[in-house]
């Protein structure tokens, strides 16, 4: 055996044992002729803990292609039965999916196959039959390996959207925060979320949270940018009766609040020098005391902020520490804005139709193919935030049963077209009248990139490549 059952008394063991019963649920699959196997899993861990069973390894992978497992506990028996080649089997689980850990269970006559297990990428082996302890012990073994940030490539397109019903849409560019978010909450180090506003970063916070093993704690969000710079140390941390001017009683801030869950700080560039310096010391320490207080509180919170701004240039410009800026810059997902989600608009709107319908009361069934058209060319700078509202005010203005072009607001609306002419003298170099038909197409189409480039008889891309040769904002 690898690893050793002296080690079960020792605080590194309790500390990751405990990491693992306190997961919000444990998947666990079990490729096995002996449902007996399964009995004994489910024995050992009756709460929070998913067990699956294949018979043999025909059904495997595509397990994996519906549901991400943590481990993966297969025996000499199955490893020889059904059409599947083993071998492959286990390196392809091994290499798309590492954040699963494999386990190889047999008999001392099938000594020689679980060499090659090994080979392929099973993390541990050991002989059958396995009692209770032991078992317990290898899967506490498995998960203390289990990588940070793994993840399941084998889920099928579509897969990931389920737990993250509010973040809706399918683009290429929201499947990998998909992922990210996965891998973010399989860990507990601090996430920093970049983006526009109104980019749904408050919803990629709450998703963490609801995925991690702190899901049964409490989810604490502070909107930084909202709270008078005077008050957000006593926001965060909390104040004792009498520390400043108007403090009447004592107060618990945030992070107390946040005790065993996690805190999300919206718009973390935007706090002073002297609350930098206390947040940085929490995360260095896990204690705080209240603004005014001596008493020294433990807290164990985990860290998500978010900025719609690039920390690093505030720090280049001496407006962020740097030693905080590493510390919450651990692991960054980067959420894209809705102009570049392509295909994601009309499936919000559907969304959001839906629940405003519901909402006012209207029997609404879709958009006219007018309305849909602008809805998807426009650029959206107020990204998800703005397209929300302008449905909510569509819905409620709509007497029918079908929004049109008429319940958008009037930037929306299609106006006639009004002819232009471009002269150019003979000799203009090439690139100034480039420039010149870019900038009016532009003009013309009130910035609508779309629009603009079908007016020219480009692409969006090329459009983009041109405004960038030419500087043009």
């Amino acid at each position: 055996m690898f690893f050793e059952k002296e080690e079960q008394g020792n605080e590194r063991f309790q500390l990751v044992w405990t990491k693992f019963m306190n997961k919000a649920q444990v998947h666990i699959i079990i490729a096995s002729q002996d449902v007996e196997l399964v009995r004994q899993m489910e024995r050992i861990f009756p709460r929070r803990t998913c067990v699956t069973w294949e018979p043999n390894l025909d059904r495997v992978l595509g397990r994996f292609e519906d549901e991400t497992f943590d481990v993966l506990v297969i025996t000499g028996g199955a490893f020889q039965t059904g059409k599947v080649d083993g071998i492959e089997l286990l390196e392809v689980i091994a290499t798309q999916s590492p954040v699963t850990q494999i386990l190889f269970l047999a008999y001392r006559e099938d000594l020689g196959i679980a060499m090659s297990a090994l080979k392929a990428g099973s993390y541990q082996y050991a002989r059958l039959p396995v009692g209770d302890e032991e078992l317990k012990l290898l899967a506490q073994s498995a998960m203390e390996r289990q990588p940070q940030g793994g993840m399941n490539r084998l889920l099928k397109a579509g897969k990931a959207e389920a737990p993250y019903e509010e973040i809706a849409g399918k683009s290429e560019v929201l499947q990998e925060v998909y992922n990210q978010i996965r891998q973010a909450a399989a860990t507990d180090i601090p996430v920093l979320l970049q983006g526009e506003t109104g980019t749904g970063k408050d919803l990629v916070a709450k998703a963490i949270h609801r995925e991690s093993a702190r899901s049964t704690g409490p989810f604490v969000p502070v909107n930084l940018g909202a709270v008078p710079s005077e008050l957000v140390g006593s926001e965060l941390f909390g104040h004792e009766k009498g520390a400043f001017t108007g403090a009447l009683e004592q107060r618990a801030g945030k992070f107390e609040m946040g005790n065993h869950g996690s805190v999300f700080l919206d718009e973390i560039g935007t706090i002073d020098e002297k609350v930098q310096v206390s947040l940085l010391r929490l995360i260095e320490q896990k204690k705080l005391h209240r603004l005014g207080g001596r008493k020294l509180f433990e807290t164990d919170v985990r860290l998500i902020a978010s900025t719609n701004e690039e920390l690093s240039t505030l720090v280049q410009l001496g407006k962020f520490r740097e030693d905080l800026f590493y510390r919450l810059d651990v692991f960054r997902i980067s959420l894209p804005p809705l102009r570049q989600r392509q295909g994601d608009i009309l499936l919000l709107v559907e969304e959001f139709l839906r629940r405003y319908g519901r909402s006012f009361q209207k029997n609404i069934h879709g958009v006219s193919p007018e309305c849909a058209g602008l809805l998807d060319a426009y650029e959206w700078p107020g990204n998800i935030r703005e397209l929300k509202n302008v449905i909510q005010r569509a819905v409620l203005v709509c007497e029918g049963n079908e929004l049109g072009i008429e319940h958008l607001p009037p930037r929306f609306r299609k106006e006639e077209a009004v002819r232009s002419t471009v002269t150019f003298e003979v000799g203009t170099p090439l690139h100034e009248v480039e420039r010149e038909m870019v900038v009016q197409a532009l003009s013309a189409t009130r910035n609508n990139r779309k629009r603009a480039a079908e007016l020219l008889g480009i692409s969006r891309r090329s459009l983009y490549n041109k405004l960038h040769k030419h500087g043009i904002n």
